[in-house]
Protein backbone atom coordinates (compact mmCIF):
# COMPACT_ATOMS: atom_id res chain seq x y z
CA UNK A 1 0.00 0.00 0.00
CA UNK A 2 1.26 3.50 -0.67
CA UNK A 3 0.27 7.24 0.69
CA UNK A 4 -1.10 9.82 -1.31
CA UNK A 5 -1.94 13.19 -1.09
CA UNK A 6 -3.93 15.91 -3.54
CA UNK A 7 -4.22 19.50 -3.43
CA UNK A 8 -7.04 21.55 -5.16
CA UNK A 9 -7.14 25.70 -4.84
CA UNK A 10 -5.08 28.66 -4.70
CA UNK A 11 -1.46 28.29 -5.69
CA UNK A 12 0.78 26.97 -2.81
CA UNK A 13 4.21 25.70 -2.24
CA UNK A 14 4.96 22.20 -2.55
CA UNK A 15 6.69 22.77 0.85
CA UNK A 16 4.10 23.77 2.56
CA UNK A 17 2.50 20.22 1.67
CA UNK A 18 5.25 17.38 1.93
CA UNK A 19 7.36 19.02 5.13
CA UNK A 20 5.48 21.45 6.68
CA UNK A 21 2.88 19.38 8.48
CA UNK A 22 3.14 17.54 11.46
CA UNK A 23 1.94 14.41 10.36
CA UNK A 24 3.68 15.25 6.28
CA UNK A 25 3.68 12.85 3.46
CA UNK A 26 7.87 13.04 4.30
CA UNK A 27 6.81 11.58 7.96
CA UNK A 28 3.99 9.08 6.14
CA UNK A 29 6.67 7.48 4.30
CA UNK A 30 8.81 6.15 7.09
CA UNK A 31 5.72 6.27 9.84
CA UNK A 32 2.30 5.56 8.60
CA UNK A 33 -0.66 5.42 10.65
CA UNK A 34 -3.22 3.87 8.86
CA UNK A 35 -1.69 1.33 6.31
CA UNK A 36 -3.41 -2.13 6.00
CA UNK A 37 -0.35 -3.65 4.61
CA UNK A 38 3.30 -2.69 4.94
CA UNK A 39 4.61 -0.95 7.53
CA UNK A 40 7.28 1.57 5.00
CA UNK A 41 6.56 3.41 1.80
CA UNK A 42 10.52 3.35 0.59
CA UNK A 43 10.03 2.03 -2.48
CA UNK A 44 9.82 5.76 -4.09
CA UNK A 45 7.83 8.68 -5.07
CA UNK A 46 6.58 10.93 -7.26
CA UNK A 47 5.20 14.52 -7.28
CA UNK A 48 2.87 15.98 -10.24
CA UNK A 49 2.10 19.50 -10.43
CA UNK A 50 0.09 21.83 -13.09
CA UNK A 51 1.77 25.18 -14.10
CA UNK A 52 0.05 28.18 -14.40
CA UNK A 53 -1.66 27.38 -17.94
CA UNK A 54 -2.99 24.72 -17.19
CA UNK A 55 -3.65 23.99 -21.12
CA UNK A 56 0.12 22.64 -20.56
CA UNK A 57 0.74 19.31 -19.51
CA UNK A 58 1.36 18.11 -16.07
CA UNK A 59 5.28 18.49 -14.48
CA UNK A 60 6.12 15.12 -13.09
CA UNK A 61 9.27 14.37 -10.67
CA UNK A 62 9.99 10.87 -9.67
CA UNK A 63 12.61 8.90 -7.82
CA UNK A 64 12.94 5.27 -6.77
CA UNK A 65 14.80 6.80 -3.81
CA UNK A 66 12.95 6.78 -0.38
CA UNK A 67 11.15 10.67 -0.38
CA UNK A 68 13.31 11.02 3.01
CA UNK A 69 16.62 10.58 1.31
CA UNK A 70 16.00 13.26 -1.80
CA UNK A 71 18.48 15.84 -1.19
CA UNK A 72 17.19 17.95 -4.28
CA UNK A 73 13.49 17.76 -3.30
CA UNK A 74 13.69 20.06 0.04
CA UNK A 75 14.90 23.12 -2.72
CA UNK A 76 13.00 21.69 -5.44
CA UNK A 77 9.44 22.20 -2.99
CA UNK A 78 10.38 25.56 -2.53
CA UNK A 79 10.56 26.09 -5.66
CA UNK A 80 7.73 24.63 -7.06
CA UNK A 81 3.89 26.72 -6.42
CA UNK A 82 1.17 25.09 -8.14
CA UNK A 83 -2.89 25.41 -7.67
CA UNK A 84 -2.92 21.69 -8.26
CA UNK A 85 -0.51 19.01 -6.82
CA UNK A 86 -0.92 15.10 -6.80
CA UNK A 87 2.23 13.58 -4.85
CA UNK A 88 2.54 9.71 -3.99
CA UNK A 89 5.04 7.66 -1.91
CA UNK A 90 5.40 4.00 -2.96
CA UNK A 91 5.30 1.08 -1.15
CA UNK A 92 5.64 -1.53 -3.79
CA UNK A 93 3.07 -4.81 -4.22
CA UNK A 94 5.26 -7.77 -3.58
CA UNK A 95 6.48 -9.40 -7.12
CA UNK A 96 6.13 -5.53 -8.69
CA UNK A 97 9.94 -4.16 -9.37
CA UNK A 98 11.33 -0.76 -7.86
CA UNK A 99 11.52 0.67 -10.94
CA UNK A 100 11.42 4.35 -11.95
CA UNK A 101 8.43 3.91 -14.54
CA UNK A 102 6.79 2.01 -11.59
CA UNK A 103 6.52 5.19 -9.50
CA UNK A 104 3.52 7.91 -9.37
CA UNK A 105 2.02 9.93 -10.84
CA UNK A 106 0.79 8.78 -14.13
CA UNK A 107 0.66 11.12 -16.62
CA UNK A 108 -1.08 11.26 -20.15
CA UNK A 109 -1.39 14.34 -21.72
CA UNK A 110 -3.54 16.15 -19.50
CA UNK A 111 -4.35 14.12 -17.14
CA UNK A 112 -2.95 12.92 -13.61
CA UNK A 113 -3.48 9.92 -11.29
CA UNK A 114 -2.05 8.55 -8.07
CA UNK A 115 -2.91 4.94 -6.40
CA UNK A 116 -2.76 3.35 -3.16
CA UNK A 117 -3.88 -0.22 -3.45
CA UNK A 118 -3.33 -3.06 -5.09
CA UNK A 119 -4.55 -6.36 -7.43
CA UNK A 120 -3.80 -9.68 -5.06
CA UNK A 121 -1.89 -11.91 -7.04
CA UNK A 122 -1.86 -9.57 -10.54
CA UNK A 123 0.64 -10.86 -12.29
CA UNK A 124 -0.91 -14.81 -12.22
CA UNK A 125 -4.23 -13.26 -12.46
CA UNK A 126 -5.35 -10.04 -14.14
CA UNK A 127 -2.31 -8.97 -15.68
CA UNK A 128 -3.34 -10.40 -19.49
CA UNK A 129 -7.30 -9.90 -18.66
CA UNK A 130 -6.49 -6.05 -18.67
CA UNK A 131 -4.53 -5.94 -21.16
CA UNK A 132 -6.86 -7.73 -23.56
CA UNK A 133 -9.16 -4.89 -22.59
CA UNK A 134 -7.04 -2.13 -23.41
CA UNK A 135 -6.94 -0.05 -26.94
CA UNK A 136 -3.63 -0.39 -28.99
CA UNK A 137 -2.78 3.05 -27.70
CA UNK A 138 -3.33 2.15 -24.40
CA UNK A 139 -1.58 -0.46 -24.15
CA UNK A 140 1.33 1.09 -25.76
CA UNK A 141 1.47 3.90 -23.68
CA UNK A 142 2.37 2.09 -20.48
CA UNK A 143 5.50 2.14 -19.02
CA UNK A 144 6.05 0.15 -15.87
CA UNK A 145 4.27 -3.44 -14.64
CA UNK A 146 2.29 -2.49 -12.15
CA UNK A 147 -1.44 -3.38 -11.30
CA UNK A 148 -1.77 0.58 -10.72
CA UNK A 149 -1.15 1.73 -14.23
CA UNK A 150 -2.94 -1.19 -15.73
CA UNK A 151 -6.46 0.12 -13.76
CA UNK A 152 -5.43 3.42 -14.81
CA UNK A 153 -5.12 1.93 -18.51
CA UNK A 154 -8.71 0.78 -18.04
CA UNK A 155 -9.78 4.32 -16.83
CA UNK A 156 -8.23 5.98 -20.06
CA UNK A 157 -9.70 4.03 -22.75
CA UNK A 158 -12.96 4.89 -20.50
CA UNK A 159 -12.15 8.80 -20.37
CA UNK A 160 -11.30 8.88 -24.32
CA UNK A 161 -15.16 7.45 -25.01
CA UNK A 162 -16.72 9.93 -22.09
CA UNK A 163 -14.36 12.62 -21.73
CA UNK A 164 -16.06 12.33 -18.21
CA UNK A 165 -13.95 11.95 -15.09
CA UNK A 166 -16.25 10.32 -12.78
CA UNK A 167 -18.60 8.48 -15.50
CA UNK A 168 -14.67 6.96 -16.88
CA UNK A 169 -14.10 5.77 -12.88
CA UNK A 170 -17.21 4.32 -12.68
CA UNK A 171 -17.07 1.91 -16.11
CA UNK A 172 -13.05 1.06 -15.27
CA UNK A 173 -14.43 -0.57 -11.98
CA UNK A 174 -17.04 -2.09 -14.13
CA UNK A 175 -14.15 -3.78 -15.53
CA UNK A 176 -12.55 -4.39 -12.76
CA UNK A 177 -15.75 -6.09 -10.86
CA UNK A 178 -16.03 -8.60 -13.58
CA UNK A 179 -12.43 -9.59 -14.29
CA UNK A 180 -12.09 -9.98 -10.14
CA UNK A 181 -14.62 -12.18 -10.04
CA UNK A 182 -14.39 -14.26 -12.83
CA UNK A 183 -10.69 -14.50 -12.01
CA UNK A 184 -11.48 -14.80 -8.23
CA UNK A 185 -8.94 -12.32 -6.53
CA UNK A 186 -9.46 -9.07 -4.71
CA UNK A 187 -8.01 -5.17 -5.33
CA UNK A 188 -8.62 -1.93 -3.90
CA UNK A 189 -8.67 1.11 -5.52
CA UNK A 190 -8.22 4.13 -3.84
CA UNK A 191 -7.69 6.85 -6.91
CA UNK A 192 -7.05 10.22 -7.25
CA UNK A 193 -7.12 12.08 -11.01
CA UNK A 194 -6.76 15.48 -11.95
CA UNK A 195 -6.91 17.47 -15.38
CA UNK A 196 -5.32 20.36 -13.74
CA UNK A 197 -8.77 22.49 -12.75
CA UNK A 198 -11.13 19.55 -11.26
CA UNK A 199 -10.37 16.01 -9.87
CA UNK A 200 -11.91 13.31 -8.58
CA UNK A 201 -11.19 10.93 -5.99
CA UNK A 202 -12.22 7.37 -4.66
CA UNK A 203 -12.33 4.78 -1.49
CA UNK A 204 -13.03 1.71 -3.00
CA UNK A 205 -12.21 -2.25 -3.07
CA UNK A 206 -14.10 -5.50 -3.43
CA UNK A 207 -12.91 -6.76 -0.11
CA UNK A 208 -13.01 -5.33 3.58
CA UNK A 209 -11.14 -3.49 5.00
CA UNK A 210 -11.16 -0.01 2.37
CA UNK A 211 -8.03 1.12 2.59
CA UNK A 212 -7.98 4.89 4.33
CA UNK A 213 -9.00 8.35 2.80
CA UNK A 214 -9.65 11.46 3.94
CA UNK A 215 -10.33 15.01 2.72
CA UNK A 216 -10.65 18.13 4.31
CA UNK A 217 -11.62 21.70 2.76
CA UNK A 218 -9.88 24.24 5.02
CA UNK A 219 -11.21 27.29 6.93
CA UNK A 220 -9.60 30.04 5.65
CA UNK A 221 -10.79 33.90 5.14
CA UNK A 222 -7.96 34.43 2.52
CA UNK A 223 -7.97 30.81 0.15
CA UNK A 224 -9.79 28.38 -0.75
CA UNK A 225 -8.93 24.81 -1.17
CA UNK A 226 -9.59 21.07 -0.97
CA UNK A 227 -7.14 18.34 0.87
CA UNK A 228 -7.12 14.61 -0.17
CA UNK A 229 -4.70 12.66 1.78
CA UNK A 230 -4.03 8.66 3.19
CA UNK A 231 -4.31 10.49 6.34
CA UNK A 232 -4.89 13.41 7.93
CA UNK A 233 -1.04 15.50 7.74
CA UNK A 234 -2.30 17.85 10.27
CA UNK A 235 -5.06 18.90 12.81
CA UNK A 236 -8.53 20.02 11.08
CA UNK A 237 -11.90 18.66 10.42
CA UNK A 238 -10.88 15.86 8.37
CA UNK A 239 -13.71 13.82 6.52
CA UNK A 240 -13.46 10.01 6.48
CA UNK A 241 -14.27 8.85 2.49
CA UNK A 242 -17.23 6.31 3.16
CA UNK A 243 -16.48 2.84 1.67
CA UNK A 244 -16.80 2.31 -1.84
CA UNK A 245 -17.70 6.09 -2.48
CA UNK A 246 -16.75 8.74 -4.66
CA UNK A 247 -15.72 12.60 -4.31
CA UNK A 248 -15.74 15.05 -7.42
CA UNK A 249 -14.66 18.68 -6.76
CA UNK A 250 -15.23 21.36 -9.53
CA UNK A 251 -13.45 23.98 -10.91
CA UNK A 252 -14.86 26.13 -8.51
CA UNK A 253 -14.36 23.84 -5.52
CA UNK A 254 -17.51 22.55 -5.37
CA UNK A 255 -17.79 19.03 -4.16
CA UNK A 256 -20.29 16.37 -4.52
CA UNK A 257 -20.21 12.67 -3.14
CA UNK A 258 -21.53 9.71 -3.96
CA UNK A 259 -21.78 6.13 -3.58
CA UNK A 260 -20.77 3.44 -5.23
CA UNK A 261 -22.08 0.69 -4.23
CA UNK A 262 -23.80 -0.30 -6.65
CA UNK A 263 -21.22 -1.04 -8.52
CA UNK A 264 -19.98 -3.35 -5.63
CA UNK A 265 -20.97 -7.12 -5.55
CA UNK A 266 -20.11 -9.13 -2.05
Amino acid sequence: MCRLLAYLGEPVQLEQLIYDPQHSLIVQSYQPQEMTGGILNADGFGIGWYGADQSQDPYIYRHTLPIWNDANLPDLSRYVRSSCILANVRSATPGISVDLSNCQPFQHRSLMAIHNGYIDRFRKTLLRPIRARLSDETYGSIQGTTDSEHMYGLFLDAYKATQDLSLAFKQMLEVMLELAATHQTDFSANFVISDGSSLIAARFANRDPVPSLYWLQPESATASSILIASEPFFEGNWQPFADRSLLTVSHDLTVETESLEAWFTP
